[in-house]
């Protein structure tokens, strides 16, 4: 196989940061060429100057040996290199099929061909093997359809370097599964597909080589076999980790937060008893209502029936204030869209859900209130150049960190964790596992939803699952197992393991 792409020495520099320094990288065509490295590694640096949305200050792109200096946006759309951002680039008024047609849509000036755009749409999906209507409005979406849309946009393309930026992050195993089959038969058709990913699994599943960045390096390019999982994280970060979810310490006590039979949002009959300094997983595949759920017991969505109670009062819950003012917290998948202001910095991001605690009068009592947020900072390890740093500036882990030191300093006694280490790197992810098992010994008890299989086992001391709506089982540790948890989110009783396990093979 030839190289299809090369990127021959790139440096790109910011005020005061060197994103990138001297880095090459060849990719052949046909493969599926991982990149692998903490947030800041320069991955998405790397992307966004193949992309054309940053111009290089040295260095030179060649594709099909033709050298380019720079490249810009049509420049790359015209030699069919498409990216798929983790940020999704779409129009939520417009319909999927108009997405999918951005800049190519058919017809004429004066008429657009809208039954001929949503075949076209839909004969893609059923190649891609995903179930969305074309004539659905973007914003009507899970976060998971969006990203389908977003790899199905790409390749309508004609896309001869795919790249894809954390496509599963989103994403349950079901979804995983059609997407790695789609990622498998693109090779197959000679797609070059450069694949940026935190979930080493998926690295080892999919790639045939991985090039491993580090502070704006390139540290590594190996092929697949003989790598292992600790030389990826030591080359990513520098050191081994020996483990990586830290020794649950703690427990759990007497029930604190129970749910009676609650029905809303396409839940059904959802009962639970959460003790005082558990880890509660929720697991289920895409539509099971597991964010539905969360935002039930938030009250970002009308309960129709049912009892909320903690520690033995029941509670009305019609708001997301009333949650807190019982001491119930919500940490959105999308963090950057419900739970950060990103415009603000981080001293106000912190204190935010508990300024009354700091106001005398009405007024904020800056000295208290900086000595607090100062405490989480260093407590929590949040990498920050100063308290004025606006929150939209820092990678993905130190956000996720904001936000866990936003519920800390509030009087909470639950959190609800959709997704808690979605878009973070392995490092920021131990990170977070060791602050979640701090939050528990301090009394918390948590609530997780997670898609990832090796966290929800990792973590969780008894994970609940769920499967379209309707609650499927309550696995205690004894009986965690992926076969488990598997067969209970395919819809099958427990004790199904081989028949729930053979339905994900197909």
């Amino acid at each position: 196989m030839h190289n299809i792409l090369e990127l021959r020495h790139i440096t790109k520099e910011f005020p005061g940061v060197r994103a990138l320094n001297d880095v090459s990288a060849a990719f052949r065509e046909g493969e599926v060429h991982a990149i692998v490295g903490e947030n800041g590694a320069g991955k998405s640096t790397l992307m966004k100057v193949l992309s054309g949305a940053y111009v290089p200050d040295s260095g030179e792109i060649v594709v099909n040996g033709t050298s380019f200096a720079h490249m810009t946006p049509q420049r790359a759309h015209e030699l069919h290199i498409e990216i798929v951002y983790q940020e999704f680039n779409q129009f939520a008024t417009l319909t999927v099929a108009e997405n999918i047609f951005t800049g190519d849509l058919k017809g004429s000036a004066l008429w657009i061909d809208r039954q001929g755009m949503e075949r076209e749409t839909e004969a893609l999906f059923e190649r891609m093997q995903v179930r969305i209507d074309p004539k659905a409005y973007v914003r009507e979406l899970s976060v998971a359809e969006q990203q389908l849309v977003e790899i199905g946009r790409a390749i309508h393309r004609g896309a001869k370097v795919l790249v894809m930026d954390e496509p599963t992050a989103p994403l349950t195993v079901r979804e995983v599964d059609i997407l790695f089959q789609l990622v498998r038969r693109l090779r197959q058709e000679g797609t070059t597909v450069i694949y940026i990913s935190h979930r080493l699994e998926e690295i080892f599943a999919l790639a045939d080589r991985v090039t491993i960045m580090r502070d704006g390096r390139v540290v590594d390019v190996r092929g697949i076999e003989g790598l292992t999982r600790e030389d990826l994280i030591a080359g990513m970060i520098g050191r081994s980790i020996s483990d990586m979810f830290p020794r649950r310490t703690v427990t759990p006590g007497e029930p604190v937060f129970e749910v009676r039979h609650l029905w809303g949002n396409g839940d059904q009959d959802i009962h639970f008893a959460l003790r005082k300094g558990e880890i509660l997983g929720i697991a289920g595949l895409v539509g099971a209502g597991r964010t539905e759920l969360a935002r039930l017991l938030f009250g970002a969505d009308p309960i129709e029936k049912g009892e909320v109670l903690m520690e033995g009062r029941p509670l009305r819950i019609r708001t997301p204030k009333d949650a807190l003012g019982a001491g119930i917290a919500y940490a959105s998948e999308d963090r950057k869209r419900d739970g950060l202001f990103l415009g603000l910095p981080v001293d106000r991001n912190i204190a935010s859900a508990s300024v009354g605690r700091f106001c005398t009068f009405g007024i904020v009592n800056d000295r208290k209130q900086t000595a607090v947020v100062k405490e989480e900072i260093e407590k929590l390890r949040i990498a920050t150049p100063s308290l004025r740093q606006l929150v939209k500036n820092l990678s993905g882990g130190n956000q996720q960190k904001i936000v866990l030191a936003k519920w800390l300093i509030s009087d909470v006694k639950v959190v609800i964790f959709d997704e808690p280490t979605r878009g973070i790197d392995i490092g920021a992810k131990q990170e977070i596992y060791r602050i979640m098992n701090e939050m528990t010994e301090s009394g918390i008890s948590i609530i997780m939803i997670s898609s990832e299989m090796e966290e929800v086992l990792g973590m969780s001391d008894r994970i609940l699952v769920l499967y379209e709506g309707r609650q499927m089982g309550v696995l205690e540790k004894a009986a965690f197992s992926q076969e488990a948890v598997m067969t209970l989110a395919s819809g099958y009783p427990a004790g199904s393991e081989q028949r729930g396990t053979e339905e994900m093979r197909e």
